[in-house]
């Protein structure tokens, strides 16, 4: 589409005290604007200062916006699109931007009702992070905890992601995705559990430069969860944390299959697997036969800008793995139960593959993963056993994929009277191939 010298269309942004909150400028352009669009609450409020203008609810009707600024040009009218706050934080003037061009569109924005919301809380806010959930209705996070866990589709997932990341997040909500939903996603990720290594407060900031506004400032996960805040509002999430290790977490901080430890890749097997995995920040990894969750986990932790999707047959480990999620606020993780390969169709396809258990199926797991790593993705495979280790060989020769096998083998000290003694751990085999480009 071609691009005019002149801008065609404003966005205005503005707030809750309508009129009275906007400059001259501002002013000035709805006044003579020919189409009004914006949400029915915000045409309420400013369409008496545009008697003459057709007014256009965008609610329920974003895609048509474009459409309308269009058919005003053809007309040779003037087209004015309100908003809240800075159309550009979160706001419709990226949408529009992108469908008719920078150089049509005049951005006349507000203050963010973000940093209102800082303002009202006495704190600064150029260290924070912005997300947003106002949206569609993203349901509850997670109701049942033997379900997999969200995967990015998720209408709450960024906002969860963000404070896993972020000591700092505020958060643009809706009716629908509120800050006692939040609330309850945050603790049902594993945030603010009793005996959890950090401290996470919310602040709520509701209806903001009407006379009725009101602020909230520094609940606890389980008080905003179980109460409702007047609406508009925005939330405000400061968390304080000694956290848990990146990489390298001690074998003994996994919960695992009682009465017998040891269904977990034990740490020097695992730091060796993650790094043949060669994670990017923004990975799609699959864990197939996850135990205890160990390497997938670290693996979310690596990948914190990704996703694991990870997948273990037997219930009692499945369950163990998912604690395991919980501890370690793995909000980028879905565990399903299950026996591979059946369900891994609609995952998505991987950036990176670890198998540490097959089921009897490792032949058909390592043709079906073959098939849909992407190009340049790595598979990487542990193994106790010369039968499975033979397998993998042969039918990553069979497919005419290179290959390599590394053995670990590592001791460890234990007590012996007033000395030490190294105790060795079982060899592992680990095998690594990489997806070559077609």
């Amino acid at each position: 589409m071609p691009e005019s010298t002149a801008p065609v269309c404003s966005i205005v942004g503005l707030l809750d005290d309508g009129w009275d909150g906007l400059g001259a400028a501002a002013r000035r352009r709805i006044e003579a604007a020919a189409s009004l669009i914006g949400a029915g609450r915000t045409l309420e409020r400013i369409a008496p200062h545009a008697p003459s203008a057709r007014l256009l609810n965008m609610d329920g009707a974003l895609t048509r916006v474009p459409g309308w600024i269009e058919e005003a040009v053809l007309e040779g009218d003037a087209a004015v699109v309100l908003a809240t706050g800075d159309p550009l934080c979160h706001g419709i003037a990226g949408f529009l931007i992108d469908k008719l061009g920078a150089a049509r569109l005049e951005v006349l924005p507000a203050t963010s009702t973000l940093q209102l919301a800082f303002a009202r809380l006495k704190r600064s806010w150029q260290e924070a992070r912005f997300v947003s959930c106002h949206g569609a209705d993203a349901d509850e996070w997670q109701a049942d905890p033997r379900q997999p866990g969200p995967t990015p589709e998720h209408g709450l997932y960024r906002v969860v992601r963000a404070v896993a990341e972020h000591p700092l997040v505020a958060c643009f909500t809706s009716p629908a995705n509120s800050p006692d939903r939040i609330a309850r996603a945050l603790l049902a990720a594993g945030h603010g559990a009793p005996g959890c290594d950090e401290d996470l407060r919310l602040s709520v900031v509701a209806r903001l430069c009407l006379d009725d506004e009101a602020v909230f400032a520094g609940l606890s996960l389980q008080e905003a969860a179980s109460r409702r805040f007047p609406e508009p509002n925005v939330v405000v999430i400061e968390r304080t944390c000694v956290g848990t290790a990146l990489f390298g977490v001690d074998d003994l901080d996994y919960v695992q299959r009682t009465p017998e430890k040891g269904l977990i890749t034990k740490l020097e097997a695992r730091a060796v697997a993650l790094a043949k995995l060669a994670l990017r920040a923004d990975s799609r990894v699959w864990d197939i036969g996850a135990g205890s969750g160990s390497v997938g986990l670290e693996a979310s932790r690596i990948a914190r800008h990704g996703h694991v999707w990870a997948i273990e047959k037997n219930p009692a480990d499945a369950a163990n793995a998912r604690t395991n999620a919980r501890r370690l606020r793995a909000s980028n993780y879905s565990l399903f139960e299950g026996k591979a390969p059946a369900g891994l169709d609609a995952w998505p396809d991987p950036d990176a593959v670890f198998i540490g258990g097959s089921g009897g199926e490792l032949g058909e797991l390592i043709t079906l993963v073959l098939r849909r790593l992407v190009p340049g993705g790595r598979l990487v495979m542990n193994f106790v056993t010369l039968e499975n280790l033979a397998t993998a060989t042969s039918v990553l020769a069979a497919a005419d994929t290179a290959w390599e096998v590394t053995m670990l083998s590592a001791a460890r000290s234990q007590p012996i009277l007033e000395m030490h003694r190294l105790a060795a751990q079982n060899p592992v085999w680990i095998v690594t191939t990489r997806k070559e480009a077609p």
